[in-house]
């Protein structure tokens, strides 16, 4: 007796595996990056409660008015809004705006209070995404632009975007 033709592709549709190009990333600050020159770039990890990840799985983040902070040799993320999910928790009332600890190694940390006690920088949150079923943290080392520094971006990048007009043309 043979068997079904579809009968040896099953196995194969059932073990597609999900691209994690797209859902990888959970937020980005692009606002950050127009702000500031980023000097250079560090990952961190989050210290999170349960909530806050089932809300970062639906990706209900947004880094737009975060900052980093360093104090005591402590990083700590200041701002980042995580909203919670509706049935996420029920035994107590979730902070959306809590202050969370960032988890970086011991000297990252002295580089980084070093860099923005002494010389000046400022730590950039720039994006929040998924890494080996972690959440972790983009931070940049940023020197704040000027506004006429902004508007040399802006032509950058108005004359990058015609130039690839005409190219195409």
């Amino acid at each position: 007796m043979s068997a079904h033709p579809d009968c040896n592709r099953l196995p194969s549709l059932m073990s597609k595996k999900k691209s994690d190009n797209k859902s990888a990333s959970i937020a980005e600050n692009r606002k950050a990056r127009y702000d500031y020159f980023i000097e250079d770039t560090y990952e961190a990890g989050l210290a999170l409660q349960g909530w806050e990840v089932k809300s970062l799985r639906d990706g209900r983040a947004q880094l737009k008015e975060a900052y980093v902070f360093v104090k005591n040799g402590e990083a700590f993320l200041f701002g980042a809004h995580i909203s919670p999910m509706p049935t996420a928790s029920t035994h107590f009332v979730p902070e959306p705006l809590r202050t969370r600890k960032l988890l970086l190694n011991r000297k990252e940390l002295e580089e980084l209070g070093i860099a923005v006690a002494r010389k000046g920088y400022t730590l950039a949150p720039l994006e929040l995404y998924w890494k080996a079923g972690r959440a972790k943290l983009r931070l940049g080392l940023a020197k704040g632009k000027q506004d006429h520094d902004k508007r040399d971006t802006e032509k950058q990048r108005d004359w990058q975007r015609d130039k690839a007009r005409l190219m195409r043309k």
